[in-house]
């Protein structure tokens, strides 16, 4: 996969994390907040970090960002800041930028003024944590758009033995298994005639409707 340079500016708890997993991943990152602290904190995690005030233009006509592929802003509480954050970085020619909202009028405004998305982490982090309580089947849940999301399932011990063909989750779900995890090993070749075994975790994906028909429906009464 092509390493990316990525600016992630404000470094709070949401922002430290962004840097530091693109940095593991291989990206080249640079870490910026406006508090020398963080800025220092960080240092050893990522590529290049500093003490800065994205919103002022001098600084920014310093940066060269004009090469950067992604940009994170994850000041989050501040929108005055996200938004001079955000016009800046279009200015200076950065490819895609993400920013972090606490609320839908919030995020509306941020997209107005020219973010490509924009995301809700401790919404986001609510819905995930409200599906893994209301089914101990549920795993993992994660919205990628208004209408579709990824769920991790557990397969049900029904399915143990059973083909995807036999059991029909496209036609009786209305969803995809788009992988099959086992132990550390994932098959994302899935076939028509692939067997389900003990411990495999099925990865689906589909509409939310659907995904949480099944989940109100409790998979294992579904196949049951």
């Amino acid at each position: 996969m092509k390493t990316k340079q990525c600016v992630v500016i404000g470094l709070g708890r949401f922002g430290l994390s962004v840097a530091e997993t693109l940095s593991k991943l291989g990206n080249e990152v640079l870490a910026i907040d406006i508090s020398e602290e963080p800025a220092r904190y960080v240092k050893d995690s990522v590529a290049h970090s500093m003490q800065a005030d994205i919103t002022d233009e001098e600084v920014i006509n310093t940066l060269g960002l004009n090469d950067f592929d992604i940009g994170v802003v994850a000041i989050g509480e501040n929108l005055e800041s996200s938004s001079l954050a955000i016009l800046a970085l279009k200015k200076s020619g950065v490819k895609h930028i993400i920013a972090k909202a606490k609320d839908e009028r919030y995020g509306k405004i941020l997209l107005t003024l020219g973010a490509d998305k924009v995301i809700y982490p401790e919404r986001d982090m609510g819905c995930r944590v409200a599906h893994n309580i209301h089914s101990s089947n549920i795993i993992d849940f994660f919205e990628f758009s208004k209408e579709y999301s990824i769920v991790e399932i557990a397969a049900p011990k029904f399915t143990y033995g059973k083909t995807i063909e036999e059991l029909k989750v496209r036609e009786k779900h209305n969803l995809n298994i788009i992988a099959i995890k086992t132990n550390d090993t994932i098959n994302a070749d899935v076939k028509r005639n692939t067997i389900l075994k003990e411990n495999d975790i099925l990865i689906l994906v589909g509409k939310d409707k659907d995904i949480l028909k099944l989940i109100s429906d409790h998979i294992k009464s579904a196949y049951e």
